[in-house]
């Protein structure tokens, strides 16, 4: 199995934004549930899935009828089978972000241009 690396890493304003590079589905899963409404919504606009599938079969992420998490659970889905690289190799993309102690992944997709996206606008916020 291919070792994980980090393609990115950039600090501002006390904050340590990083990229790795992983073929870990369990550290991708972990990334994946701390995600919020703003980056579940960039990963469904990376993903398009309505250029995939028909949109009106597609579920709606915050959508307040889904009290089972469909949406999620298709998007995980989708990032699935979206970074199947060859054969049964998957690799992501994660995002992490260091401030003081503390660290935690934001983010996490199946390629790395929005990948690299979300972690600048990360450091952008920083310096703002």
């Amino acid at each position: 199995m291919p070792k994980q690396e980090t393609f990115f890493v950039q600090t501002a304003g006390g904050r340590r934004v990083e990229v790795l590079k992983s073929y870990d589905q369990t550290y991708a899963r972990e990334a994946f549930q701390c995600m919020d409404d703003n980056a579940l919504q960039r990963l469904w606009t990376s993903l398009k899935p309505e250029e995939i599938y028909t949109p009106a079969d597609l579920p709606r992420l915050n959508d307040p009828d889904d009290v089972n998490g469909e949406a999620a659970a298709f998007l995980w889905d989708e990032l699935l089978e979206q970074a199947r690289e060859d054969g049964s190799v998957l690799s992501f993309f994660v995002v992490n972000e260091t401030t003081g102690p503390r660290s935690e992944s934001l983010y996490v997709s199946p390629d790395w241009p929005s990948a690299e996206a979300f972690a600048k606008e990360r450091l952008s916020l920083a310096v703002a």
